[in-house]
């Protein structure tokens, strides 16, 4: 069962373009990975570690059966940086990674690939990555991680929304750590973020810092197996803060300057994080976006949405985590309609 994720996340590269008009060649390549985020790891965030099952918690076997039974086939976990490896550049903590490695193998029992997302905004314990030790301890704990899960049905999130950094100094540390990864022998997926908080609407702006799109142009991974990670919520402010989804082609026409530039340098995105509520105009809204997605697959190979895990209140606008009865929230029917299985 393993080794049949395993082959899939090794057909998941970037392409360059077969000289194909885009809506063929975007009609020839499919949306492969398709899913949701299952958050929880990352919570209590000031508590280092903090105490399992009471700050932070790791995604259940009941949460992985519900998503693998209504078709999806990847789920994103938040990680802290500071729990897995609590020293700067030192050891990964045993007891942690005994939890991963449970989570990794219950997902793979399910056909689940699972992204682990190191959910740290580019900081360890509030110090910035572009401070020289931090930058030098993100390239140690990906080695590590790589070593440990190299072969396994496992995605490389790099990092959950960079920001307050300049695009040329993110791109120079991708371009340390994603090298770093290679050399253990991982062939694993790799996701690539930005900096801008990563969103989709933004990659091609100029201001504050540089456009992740001039950055990244020309970026290469030695194996060969990456995607860029992008984000884009509905809300006014592409923060994802807000109930509001705007217009019913919101969330398509904020991807479509991203699809544009995958397109010119022969690459493709995943959609890392998204998110709409239930409302009637919310649902349209979102079902619009997945469209746009869906007829364009060479740019885009599919989506984790914005989010699950059993300690969201009744309340959060954005959950899809079943009732207490185990009923679908709203936006389920929506996400099974464009599902990749």
């Amino acid at each position: 069962m393993a080794s049949v994720l395993v082959a899939l996340l090794a057909t998941v590269a970037p392409v360059a373009s077969t000289g194909e008009s885009a809506p063929a060649e975007a009609a020839r390549r499919r949306v492969q990975l398709t899913g949701v985020n299952l958050a929880g790891g990352e919570f209590k965030p000031g508590r280092r570690p903090g105490i399992y099952g009471k700050d932070y918690l790791y995604p259940r076997d009941a949460d992985l059966a519900y998503f693998a039974q209504a078709g999806m086939n990847v789920v994103r976990v938040p990680v802290r940086w500071e729990r897995l490896q609590p020293r700067l550049s030192g050891a990964l903590s045993p007891d942690e990674m005994h939890r991963l490695d449970t989570v990794v193998s219950g997902a793979a029992a399910y056909r689940l690939t699972l992204i682990l997302d190191v959910h740290n905004y580019a900081k360890y314990a509030g110090r910035r990555v572009t401070e020289p030790a931090v930058a030098a301890g993100l390239v140690d704990l990906w080695a590590r991680l790589a070593r440990r899960y190299k072969g396994r049905p496992v995605v490389f999130g790099l990092m959950n929304e960079p920001n307050g950094i300049a695009a040329a100094d993110w791109r120079a540390i991708m371009d340390r750590v994603v090298p770093a990864i290679r050399a253990t022998g991982a062939r694993n997926l790799i996701l690539v973020p930005g900096v801008k908080w990563t969103g989709a609407h933004s990659w091609t702006r100029a201001g504050g810092g540089g456009s992740n799109a001039a950055a990244f142009a020309g970026f290469r991974d030695p194996g060969g197996n990456f995607a860029f990670e992008m984000h884009q919520y509905l809300d006014s402010d592409s923060s994802g803060t807000g109930p509001d989804c705007g217009s019913p082609d919101t969330g398509a026409d904020r991807l479509r300057a991203a699809t544009a530039w995958l397109r010119s340098v022969g690459a493709r995105a995943f959609l890392a994080e998204f998110g709409a509520g239930g409302d009637k105009a919310c649902l349209q809204t979102l079902d619009r976006m997945l469209s746009y997605i869906d007829r364009n697959g060479d740019a885009w190979m599919g989506w984790s949405y914005w989010a699950a895990g059993p300690w969201w209140p009744e309340r959060y606008a954005f959950s899809v985590q079943p009732g207490r009865a185990g009923a679908d929230r709203p936006q389920m029917k929506v996400l099974r309609d464009h599902l990749a299985r």
